[in-house]
């Protein structure tokens, strides 16, 4: 293990990326997390005051490449190079696939895929000379099931499966494990907008019999960031309470 552990989580203001921040650099981690705005930026400023970590948070457009790279810059200056990597950012443009436009489609590639391609690609540079890294990758469980309205969202996280097994092929030899850690109904802001009969239907299709909360999935992210996940590459892990197995 390289002495700095310093982790970049991209949409780490809200859900999902905000509790893999506040685990991460309460763990004593020196964490970067990005979002689309001022707003969430604060929110992860807040967090890394509150838990002493030497981190910061930092606007990012994650469909830029020059602002990824001016990024990574910024922290190889202020911290070092980045050893673990947590591609989160995502976002969902719902729609029958009869009525979606291109825009719909494009978007949510674009964002979801594509941006962990030239985010990976910039890190994994640096991971390469330390000869360690760890690259994590949030899916969800409808990139296995699909899930109707949502061929954009779903060809999408389905992509970073084979995504991640190719890439941790390739950088192995390096001592760099690429992992997905794909989540079901996870209980965030997002779930808590559907209406108490939608939760109920889904509630009743998991057997586990509740919805997950983010802290656990964080706890999978820590996990896997660890040493003791150092022989762990090329996999999917599902947190879904058993909805997919």
């Amino acid at each position: 293990m390289t002495e700095a552990k310093i982790a970049l989580i991209t949409g780490a203001n809200r859900g999902i990326g905000f509790e893999i921040l506040k685990s991460l650099s309460a763990s004593g981690y020196t964490v970067v997390g990005t979002s689309r705005s001022q707003e969430g930026v604060n929110v992860v400023n807040k967090i890394l005051s509150e838990s002493d970590s030497k981190g910061f948070g930092s606007i990012l457009d994650v469909k830029n490449k020059d602002s990824i790279k001016e990024l990574n810059a910024q922290i190889k200056e202020s911290h070092g190079p980045i050893s673990i990597l947590i591609n989160n950012a995502g976002i969902t443009a719902d729609n029958l696939m009869i009525r979606m436009s291109d825009d719909e489609w494009s978007d949510v590639i674009e964002t979801n895929l594509s941006s962990i391609f030239r985010i990976t690609k910039e890190i994994i540079k640096d991971m390469m000379k330390q000869r360690y890294g760890r690259v994590i990758n949030i899916g969800s469980v409808v990139g296995l099931s699909g899930n109707a309205g949502q061929v954009n969202y779903s060809s999408a996280k389905s992509a970073i499966l084979g995504f991640s097994k190719s890439l941790a092929r390739e950088v192995a030899s390096r001592n760099i494990t690429v992992n997905t850690i794909s989540p079901g109904f996870i209980d965030t802001d997002m779930t808590k907008k559907l209406k108490e009969e939608q939760k109920a239907a889904l509630v009743s299709s998991i057997p586990l019999g509740r919805m997950g909360s983010a802290s656990e999935l964080a706890n999978v992210v820590k996990f896997i960031a660890s040493e003791e996940a150092s022989y762990i590459t090329g996999e999917n892990i599902n947190v879904n309470g058993g909805l997919y197995m």
